[in-house]
């Protein structure tokens, strides 16, 4: 006898996993910075980051999503420099616990145009700065410790 199908219901979670990109520069005096970006319905401070990609690995997914929401292209890091949990509010009312897993791009490029433009901010800000404007204490933490190594 198979067992039912379950459904899913509002607010039942359900846990994921995105990836994102740390996009960084070396400027001058002002030495590593860090950008960031709006989310697009609240405007909180954020890294670019997304879901898995069918076909690309996480790297190039968090490279891509960088490129999208930012307009920054570079090279990206084959390892995740941290990870963090954050719970994301679903289109039905649902959350899902979302684990993300972070990857440094060093930027070479900032585009003119890229797709999502007009529903975000970006800003470069000196690293520890950065952290400062970011929510998610994990976050945080995987900025702070990257100006630390960097």
């Amino acid at each position: 006898m198979k067992k039912p199908v379950r459904e899913r219901r509002q607010g039942v979670r359900a846990r994921r996993i995105q990836y994102a990109a740390l996009p960084y520069r070396q400027n001058g005096k002002l030495g590593l910075e860090v950008m960031l970006v709006t989310t697009r319905d609240t405007g909180r401070w954020i890294i670019p980051k997304g879901w898995p990609k069918h076909g690309k690995l996480p790297p190039d997914t968090a490279a891509e999503e960088a490129f999208e929401e930012a307009g920054v292209a570079g090279k990206i890091g084959n390892r995740p420099i941290g990870t963090y949990s954050y719970d994301k509010i679903m289109r039905k009312g649902d959350s899902a616990r979302c684990s993300v897993w972070v990857f440094a791009l060093r930027v070479t490029r900032q585009h003119k145009r890229w797709p999502e433009k007009r529903e975000r901010k970006v800003r470069w800000y000196k690293a520890n700065d950065a952290a400062k404007y970011v929510r998610e204490p994990y976050l945080r933490r995987i900025i702070r410790n990257f100006a630390r190594r960097y």
